[in-house]
């Protein structure tokens, strides 16, 4: 059995005269599961034969409401795999080639200040 077999006896259980471009169907849904997310193709493809039957749409019709689909599918600001950005963490630059000897002098400065004070509370 092939798609085209499936259709034609999915109709005649759903009791439907319909006349299906399923390459139509196929690739909007593909758009959708490679911009959006995989489950967001069955549900795009229900709602285009949804729109399509509540408009009455003749294939002419569906077609302009695929496109209109697709259109937003490819606009869609995020592909499927890209991870969600809040789940991203920020790169730590690599600064194993910087010089940071000067940065322990800082520190060591600075414990030398805290020893000298130290030093003159106890002299009081």
């Amino acid at each position: 059995m092939n798609l085209h077999d499936w259709i034609d006896e999915l109709c005649d259980a759903l009791d439907l005269e319909a006349e299906i471009d399923e390459g139509l169907v196929l690739d909007l849904a593909r758009t959708v599961a490679h911009q959006v997310e995989r489950p967001a193709a069955p549900v795009t493809t229900f709602l285009l034969g949804y729109a399509a039957g509540v408009r009455g749409a003749d294939p002419d019709g569906i077609e302009r409401l695929a496109a209109r689909a697709q259109a937003l599918a490819e606009g869609w600001d995020r592909p499927a795999d890209a991870p969600d950005p809040d789940d991203i963490d920020d790169p730590v630059p690599d600064d194993s080639v910087v010089d940071h000897t000067a940065d322990l002098a800082d520190v060591d400065d600075e414990d030398d200040d805290d020893e000298d004070l130290l030093d003159s509370d106890e002299e009081e």
